[in-house]
């Protein structure tokens, strides 16, 4: 272990005597010392954060010279790609194939899209609201901004939410997940030397348990944009409620996949194996609930418990790799748990459901794909958010049925759709009760869209003119044009 990682405030790289060690998922070994925030360094950076907003040159700057800073950003991460990724790979346990093709490149492509269409979202817009009033509405930085991001998307999440925040000219304060700090650490390299603003950005590593109320409570702070847990969200919510604040909150996800009858199988069954297998069914968007429709559920169920089986596990570092471990032995142990109380409550196992036999994978976190079958609609598993490689099937007869089970749980955030009648599935997307409808493909994430989901899984958005204006405030200032300089309001009292 060599790696050393401080944090980042007011510009200045710190380290503190707390330190955690990072962890290697695919080994068990220690790969990283990164260094821990306390209340000490949260108020540094708050206290810089707002010192750069409300007195820094930040907000000031002209909308071309932040254009500026926003595509360095973009350049650096392509400037250190391989670096990038063999970094997430090994902090996250993500293939590098998935790192290397889909995490890095993507986190650059938000920071260049948002540098080449922020300034066209802030047009300003007058109004003439009568002879005598015009109004001109504005759009403007919330201000300190408190980012927190979670472990599974580490840099791809937090470039997300800084790619908006920067644009639109507020200051940030970055806290990533302490199981994964690496690359947001990194990032903050890469920020420093494009030459920000001391206490524009600022990254700290810490336990939520320690700085999350220091955070997310203070009267500094603005507006917070979390991507997480429902547990943590909630928790966040009644810090937030000490001094109110601007939310978006993205939190979990039970999704739905709906494969009807007329689909070419192969197609469905391969890119239904991505949709809940891709980084390890650690996604908040992953189709963990796969509903079939019952003409073709055996064959569909058959050749997607096959080709689980054939899933390659291996070591995240391996080019050949096809599914890496999970984040940590205590989320392994939550799948396991899961799957226990779904077998006693009358489910059964069709592939996987263990930890795999392979001496090379031994001393990592690493699960086998899981396929789940006759569990009812009343179990745990059916209803809340595993995160990890399991999957439940179910059969249906016709659309309505398809869409009762797709809403049937608490939470909203993304649905799939596979069928070729494309009118059948864009009725049936206006019945889901979802933020995300994907019909005939999966995980399509795109920088011109909004993101975020309803119910239990949160409000607000990400991305596209939607997810950018969510971190700008709006003014509206009106000015009266009386002809004789007199507003109606002189008149009220007749002096």
């Amino acid at each position: 272990m060599n790696l050393k990682c401080p944090l980042y405030i007011n510009g200045q790289f710190i380290e503190t005597p707390e330190k955690q060690n990072i962890v290697n998922p695919s080994t068990g070994k220690v790969i990283a010392e990164a260094s821990m925030a306390s209340i000490k360094e949260a108020e540094l950076a708050l206290s810089a954060a707002r010192e750069a907003f409300d007195y820094g040159p930040w907000p000031q700057f002209s909308l071309f010279e932040r254009k500026e800073f926003i595509s360095k950003l973009a350049q650096g991460i392509l400037d250190n790609a391989g670096m990038l990724a063999a970094l997430e790979t090994q902090n996250t346990g993500k293939p590098i194939k998935e790192t290397t093709f889909m995490d890095i490149p993507s986190s650059a492509k938000t920071f260049e899209f948002m540098a080449n269409n922020f300034i066209d979202y802030l047009d300003n817009e007058e109004i003439n609201v009568s002879a005598e009033t015009k109004a001109e509405l504005i759009r403007e930085p919330m201000g300190v901004v408190v980012l927190i991001i979670p472990w599974n998307y580490p840099l791809l999440i937090a470039c997300w939410k800084l790619a908006s925040a920067l644009a639109a000219g507020n200051t940030v304060i970055l806290k990533p997940s302490s199981l994964t700090p690496l690359t947001a650490l990194e990032l903050a390299k890469i920020i420093h030397n494009a030459g920000f603003p001391a206490g524009v950005v600022n990254i700290i590593n810490g336990s939520g348990a320690k700085i999350g109320e220091t955070l997310c409570a203070d009267k500094r702070v603005d507006m917070i944009s979390f991507t997480g847990s429902n547990e943590t969200g909630k928790q966040i919510l009644q810090y937030s409620s000490k001094n109110v604040k601007k939310m978006i909150m993205e939190l979990g996800g039970k999704s739905a996949s709906l494969i009807f009858n007329d689909v070419d199988l192969e197609v469905a069954v391969n890119s239904s194996l991505a949709s809940i297998f891709l980084n390890q069914g650690q996604m908040c968007t992953a189709m963990s609930r796969i509903f079939v429709q019952e003409e073709i559920y055996d064959n569909f169920l058959a050749s997607f418990a096959e080709k689980a089986k054939r899933i390659k596990l291996g070591l995240a570092d391996n080019p050949e790799t096809q599914m890496g471990p999970l984040i940590s032995d205590a989320q392994r142990k939550r799948v396991i748990a899961y799957i226990d109380k779904a077998r006693a409550e009358g489910g059964r196992v069709v592939c996987g459901g263990k930890i795999p036999e392979n001496a090379e994978l031994i001393n990592g976190y690493f699960f086998e794909p899981t396929v789940l079958v006759d569990v009812s609609t009343h179990s745990h598993i059916f209803k809340e958010e595993v995160f990890g490689p399991v999957v439940l099937m179910h059969k249906f007869s016709g659309s309505d049925e398809a869409a009762s089970l797709a809403n049937s749980v608490d939470f909203g955030l993304a649905c799939c759709i596979w069928s070729k009648d494309l009118l059948l599935a864009q009725e049936l997307a206006g019945k889901i009760n979802a933020g995300t409808i994907w019909i005939n493909t999966y995980g399509m994430f795109y920088n011109e869209l909004p993101y975020g989901g309803f119910k239990q899984s949160g409000f607000g958005k990400e991305l596209g003119r939607e997810g950018f204006l969510e971190y700008t405030r709006f003014k509206n200032v009106i000015v009266d044009q009386s002809p004789d300089g007199k507003p109606l309001v002189n008149y009220w009292y007749g002096f």
